[in-house]
Formats: C-alpha cells, structure tokens, sequence
C-alpha cells in the first residue's frame, strides 16, 4: 500500500490506501490522525502511559526494597536464630534440641523440582559422612507438612524436612524471597556449630555439589 498526506483547511488528513488479498479490487481508505481532535486524545493517551509506567517502577522498586531488607543475613560467629518448625509428620523440631551436634541448615525454594530434588538427593548420598563428622541435616522450605512428606517418601530423604509455613525462620535468615502473595525461600545454606553459634554462611549454592562443599569445609572447621 502506499501513503498519502493531504493538506486541507490547515488541518493534515493520512490515508492508507491498501489492497486486501481475498479483494484485490477493493481499495480501503483509513484516516489515521486528524489533528485538531485526535492529537488532545493522543496526548492524554501518552501521559496516561507515562503514569502508568513510573507507577509500575515504583511499584517494582518498593518490592525489591522490602526483599533486600529482609535479606541481610546473620553474622558469623555469632548465635543463631533459633526456629521450631514441624517437621513431615507434625512434630516440632528445635534448634535447642540439636545441641551438641552441628546442624546443616538448608533452604529450599520448593519440594520435589529439579535443583531442590539433586541438592536432597546429594545430602541424602553424602549423609553417612556428614554423620561420621557430627553433623545433622535439617531441609527447611515454606511448603507444609504433608508435601514433606511425599517428597521425603519419593526420594527416601533420612533427614527431617521442616515447613516454615509463613517464611517467619527463613526471614530471620535472611532467605525469604517475599513477593507479598507469594512467599519462597532461597536456596541458602548456614553451618551451625554444636554450641548453635553459626560458623559458615552459603548464599551461592550449586546443587550438585553441595553436599560434598558441606563435608569439605566442616572437616576443616572441625580442626580449627
């Protein structure tokens, strides 16, 4: 099709002459801007845009707030957060009750997906050493109970899954991802001695080799 500008009277009329495939001999005129009217509306039209899209920005930038602030971590060689959490078939499980033994704590973003099941299933390959070294596993995500429980099931997991239902433990970790209907925890890992002083925080996890990174460094943290 081919474009036309027209001038009539000061005002500046484009028609769009263009031939449709089912009608070849049928030639269709569109006025596309008339602007003494069109362009108030156009106007109105943009700024109404421009709102809309700084609202979105703030809007995405308040959310980004709210997770960085909740996203500061606890300070190493200092005392843990403490939690008590039930674990797959509803019992409450402390960090006051593992005392004595270091405590793996790890976070999840959600049972039974690809990254959360090689991260389980590596822990659940590698647990036998990280008993020998005196540590106790402990999965922690916001999923409740009874998905615990066929994750745990599926994958034959020999180490307590706990729901954080409301994120509240994972906040005080500083692994909750808040995106206000939608709550998730981070895949974040803290390194808990026996006396529940937190030695080692892991904020970069690489699933498949997890496990072997927790044996590594508690074998070193051991001697020290």
């Amino acid at each position: 099709g081919m474009l036309y500008p027209l001038s009539y009277e000061g005002e500046t009329t484009i028609f769009a002459y263009f031939r449709p495939l089912l009608c070849p001999n049928v030639i269709i005129s569109l006025k596309l801007i008339h602007t003494k009217k069109d362009l108030s509306l156009f106007k109105g039209n943009h700024m109404m845009l421009k709102i809309l899209f700084f609202t979105a920005i703030l809007l995405i930038a308040y959310v980004g707030y709210k997770n960085h602030a909740q996203s500061s971590t606890p300070k190493i060689n200092m005392r843990a957060p403490s939690f008590n959490l039930p674990n797959a078939k509803g019992e409450l499980i402390s960090l006051q009750s593992l005392k004595g033994s270091w405590v793996v704590l790890y976070f999840y973003p959600k049972d039974d997906t690809p990254g959360c099941t090689k991260e389980a299933c590596h822990f659940r390959d590698d647990l036998q050493q990280l008993t020998a070294l005196g540590a106790t596993v402990v999965g922690v995500s916001v999923d409740d109970s009874a998905s615990h429980a066929t994750f745990a099931k599926k994958y034959n997991l020999p180490f307590p899954l706990l729901s954080d239902a409301d994120g509240a433990v994972a906040k005080q970790y500083g692994a909750l991802t808040n995106l206000g209907l939608i709550k998730m925890a981070k895949r974040y890992t803290f390194l808990i001695d026996s006396n529940g002083v937190l030695r080692k925080s892991y904020l970069n996890v690489e699933a498949s080799r997890h496990s072997q990174q927790i044996i590594d460094d508690l074998s070193l943290l051991k001697d020290l």
